[in-house]
């Protein structure tokens, strides 16, 4: 099922182009109608995908015409590549690109990458500061209360407010801005921690997609930035006397399982409260268990794991002090309309020769 139009704009440069978007939901917007009135002789087609989002597509699923000349492409899972062959640019939905680096496409520096970096960011950062608001004040004992009808004493719960705590934040990108916007609205110190160095305010600024009046755009809000690719580097940020630490890395081979054995010792110090929300292969999960058994930390929120889904009898859904949901921290009813936005952001970008966002780092791999 799709929507394909072609019609007049102002903006000429895009007229040889055909850009399809592989989506799991229809244009319900208008989408596709808003842009061909502005790009002329564009043609859109929109592309409704009957499967999961998660899965991705197979050629068997797909319809060749649909595929046929597309120039520009936006999409969730890496399509066959056997469609993508005269791609020009691809737009993707998902923050991170851990799908794609074995893509033939992607190996093929003629063809433009972008992320949706900053889409997701407002209300994964609510994610992050609602499992650590829901830990320190004993949130999920008083739901197990309920159960049993019980009235539990309030001297026998601890509680902590974060005023005066120390957030650390592991990849310092949109998301860790607006974790680290929320948590200075709490009373938190912002430790960030970012690959490359940030000495200078120019430096420090967000190139990404920002939803207006959220972030952290200029750099402005840590108290103090530290860097590196090495282990040693990582954890000396590790060491910092964090209460809180959230992992917002792009996984790569640098950073998976960035948290093992020796860093969670290193967080034993201050018994830090651990939130993952990149991917589940940033940690050792078997560490991680150890970890929340031995009470070296407080507790933890994933909303990643590894694998997904997690199997049911997996050793994680026992470990004490722990938060799981099912990769669901980037939802809310406002992605869609963010996530078109970018695109048509990116659209008039790319049809008058400016710098597009989020533009994919292809030996960083984000």
């Amino acid at each position: 099922m799709s929507a394909a139009e072609e019609t007049g704009g102002e903006i000429t440069s895009l007229s040889n182009d055909v850009f399809l978007i592989f989506a799991p939901y229809p244009d319900s917007t208008g989408f596709v109608g808003r842009i061909t009135k502005r790009f002329k002789g564009l043609q859109v087609r929109w592309v409704k995908s009957s499967a999961s989002p998660l899965v991705p597509p197979k050629a068997e699923d797909l319809d060749a015409k649909e595929w046929d000349g597309v120039t520009l492409l936006a999409t969730f899972m890496p399509p066959p590549a056997e469609f993508l062959s005269k791609v020009r640019f691809v737009q993707l939905t998902t923050a991170g690109i851990d799908r794609w680096p074995g893509h033939a496409i992607y190996q093929d520096d003629r063809v433009t990458f972008a992320t949706s970096n900053g889409c997701h960011a407002t209300q994964i950062a609510e994610w992050v500061i609602g499992a650590w608001l829901m830990h320190q004040h004993a949130f999920l004992t008083y739901a197990a209360n309920m159960k049993t009808g019980t009235w539990q004493s309030p001297f026998t719960a601890k509680v902590q407010d974060s005023t005066g705590m120390r957030i650390g934040i592991l990849g310092y990108g949109a998301i860790g801005r607006q974790c680290a916007r929320l948590a200075k609205v709490l009373g938190m110190e912002v430790y960030a921690y970012t690959r490359s160095e940030r000495a200078t305010p120019e430096s420090r600024k967000d190139d990404s997609y920002c939803v207006p009046g959220t972030g952290d755009p200029d750099g402005l809000l840590p108290a103090k930035w530290f860097h590196g690719a090495a282990k040693e580097d990582v954890n000396n940020f590790l060491g910092q006397d964090l209460d809180l630490l959230v992992i917002s890395l792009p996984l790569t081979s640098e950073t998976r399982q960035i948290l093992s054995h020796e860093q969670f010792e290193i967080l034993s110090k201050k018994k830090t409260f651990v939130a993952n929300i990149a991917r589940g292969g940033h940690i050792n999960q078997d560490a991680l268990i150890k970890a929340l058994e031995i009470e070296q930390i407080r507790g933890a929120a994933l909303d990643v794991t590894d694998p997904e889904p997690l199997p049911s009898d997996h050793p994680l859904w026992k470990a004490p002090n722990l938060i799981i949901t099912p990769h669901i921290s980037w939802k809310t009813d406002a992605l869609f309309g963010r996530l078109l936005h970018l695109m048509e952001l990116n659209l008039e970008k790319l049809a008058t020769g400016q710098p597009l966002i989020n533009v994919v780092n292809r030996q960083l791999h984000y």
